[in-house]
């Protein structure tokens, strides 16, 4: 889901993708639910004319420029309170020209879902919602012409109350200042981030994947005796690794502004996260490698299907910190990094002024598949790789929820992960959304399938 709003879900009854007609039918002369910055009610369709195409385009860029907030097509209002349900048509051409309209018509194109409420007594006909998340692509501007000659040049619409109002340039200006700074303060929040996890583990000389995250829109968890035994009792208790039913986490403590949660410390390379009071957060996890022995030396081997699953529950459960326990929403930025030792990271060259403590050296890393009945791996990677690295943007509930988008998700990070080992893509999962049977050795199988059953992703078998 690219939209959620607690006041809204409380105010239905639920999420957007669980309701039913008569929650909304519901909501006629109710004065709590009446038109807001976040909410708008449209007794029919928007017309097929310029100004239908107008409004439509302005409507959609007034929420996105603002927090966000629904569109009900099918409700009528007086005094901007529900008053009656008109139902309309929903047919897929009407959702086509919904696309066209607003992809022709907003720039950059604003991003949005729908949701067809049909009713039960009418098929074909009920109530259709556009759901429109705040942007972090804004200010949006509408680009269709103006029916009615307009003094406004720049175009740039924003949800004031229930009305809509037009940008003037300096705030224009200023909503551009703000969207590059707030990229560039992601950036340095995650870099922060990064930099406070491998500073506790930089000693260490084997192989880690480092997954990191830092919602575009913060939360704040709070920490206090209270929440800490709450959050402590959960941490220790659940399983974030996909389909598997041991609990590793042993070790619940809190640092400054952060949970840090860790395995036992009898485990020399146990793997540590920092789950931050604004929903950021980081989990180092020690990669399962075999030492191989090649022609050009020894390395570590891990195998494609053992790296995406640990990918996978990274990203869901730092995902599910984010939005669960910080309230954090909307979409969140990734950073994942594949390491033959956390030393060779970029931002551990600063500590190493600081001694390290005498050690093996690190092997170089590769991936590459086994098959039980031989001795040699199955060669997938063409060279080694010190340090591998992808970033991406995700939207928080496909983390959280642990759904097909977290399958999309992992596979664009993994893809990128494994082409600095001169391997195309991980074949294990694919960027649709599927997982590859073929690609996943025996001992993760069941644990993925236990798990892909439970929430609707499915496998291609070939």
């Amino acid at each position: 889901m690219l939209f959620r709003s607690r006041r809204l879900e409380d105010l239905f009854g639920g999420r957007l993708d669980d309701l039913a007609y008569n929650d909304l039918a519901a909501l006629v002369g109710n004065p709590d639910a009446a038109e807001a910055e976040d909410l708008d009610y449209k007794q029919a369709h928007y017309s097929a004319d310029d100004k239908g195409r107008e409004e439509l385009a302005k409507d959609v860029a007034a929420f996105a420029n603002h927090l966000g907030g629904l569109i009900i097509l099918g409700m009528a209002e007086v005094n901007g309170i529900p008053s009656k349900v008109f139902d309309v048509d929903l047919q897929d051409k009407d959702l086509r020209h919904m696309h066209q309209v607003i992809a022709s018509n907003t720039e950059p194109k604003v991003p949005w879902e729908e949701y067809r409420l049909t009713n039960p007594t009418c098929p074909g006909k009920g109530i259709w919602i556009i759901a429109v998340p705040r942007s972090p692509l804004g200010p949006h501007a509408v680009t269709a012409p103006p029916v009615k000659g307009s003094k406004e040049v720049l175009r740039y619409p924003r949800r004031a109350r229930s009305q809509t109002d037009w940008l003037s340039e300096t705030f224009v200006a200023t909503a551009y200042r703000d969207r590059f700074a707030a990229a560039a303060a992601r950036e340095e929040r995650i870099n922060q981030v990064e930099y406070d996890l491998l500073s506790e583990i930089r000693n260490r000389n084997t192989p880690h994947l480092l997954v990191s995250l830092m919602p575009e829109i913060a939360g704040c968890m709070p920490i206090n005796h209270d929440s800490f035994d709450r959050y402590g009792n959960e941490l220790r208790t659940i399983q974030p690794f996909l389909g598997r039913q041991d609990q590793p986490f042993a070790t619940v403590r809190i640092g400054a502004r952060r949970l840090i949660v860790e395995e036992p410390r009898q485990y020399s390379t146990a793997s540590r996260a920092e789950l931050h009071r604004d929903g950021a957060a980081a989990w180092a996890i020690p990669l399962r490698t075999r030492p191989i022995t090649l022609e050009d030396g020894e390395i570590h081997s891990a195998e494609p299907d053992a790296v995406v699953h640990i990918l996978m529950s990274a990203l869901h459960f730092l995902g599910s910190h984010a939005r669960d326990r910080a309230a954090a929403t909307g979409t969140t930025y990734v950073s994942v990094w594949l390491l033959d030792e956390p030393s060779t990271h970029p931002k551990v060259l600063p500590m190493l002024s600081l001694p390290l403590p005498r050690r093996t050296p690190a092997l170089p890393l590769r991936i590459d598949r086994y098959d039980p009945r031989e001795s040699e791996p199955i060669e997938l990677s063409t060279q080694a790789c010190k340090q591998a690295t992808a970033h991406g943007t995700a939207l928080l509930d496909d983390l959280a929820d642990a759904n097909v988008g977290l399958v999309q998700t992992a596979a664009l990070l993994a893809d990128e992960l494994f082409q600095a080992f001169g391997i195309p893509e991980a074949r294990p999962i694919t960027q649709s959304g599927h997982l590859r049977r073929s690609e996943w050795q025996s001992s993760l199988l069941n644990q993925i399938t236990a798990w892909a059953t439970t929430h609707g992703v499915q496998f291609l078998d070939g």
